[in-house]
Order: C-alpha cells, then sequence, then structure tokens
C-alpha cells in the first residue's frame, strides 16, 4: 500500500492530460475550423448595403424607415 497514491497520481494525471489534449484537438479539428471556412464563405459574397436595404424595406429597422 505504500506510494499507492503517488502511483495512481501520475498514472491519473498522464491519463487527464491526454484526454484533455485529445479534447482540444477533436474540438479545433471538428468545430472551430469548420466554423472559420462558413464564415469565410459566407462573406466573400456577402453585401452588407443589399442586407441594409432588404432590412429597411421590411421595416425592421427603426432608425431607417420604409419608403
Amino acid at each position: 500500500m505504500r506510494g499507492l497514491l503517488a502511483r495512481r497520481m501520475k498514472f491519473h494525471l498522464l491519463g487527464a492530460f491526454v484526454v484533455s489534449l485529445g479534447c482540444a484537438t477533436l474540438y479545433k479539428f471538428g468545430v472551430a475550423e469548420p466554423r472559420k471556412r462558413a464564415y469565410a464563405e459566407f462573406y466573400k459574397s456577402y453585401d452588407p448595403m443589399k442586407d441594409f436595404q432588404a432590412m429597411k424595406a421590411a421595416g425592421v429597422l427603426e432608425c431607417a424607415p420604409p419608403k
């Protein structure tokens, strides 16, 4: 029983480090990178003035009433 906590602590710390590194990697390549690509693709063809005019015509904006 001598040193049992120390041996198990080393094992569990190493395991926790490996699991957290794996989760971070999966998040980066499974969530963050696809999200960056989706935003880049959206803003390639995004026209803010066209969007503003559409919202203005729909009456969404209080500061710019529709004509």
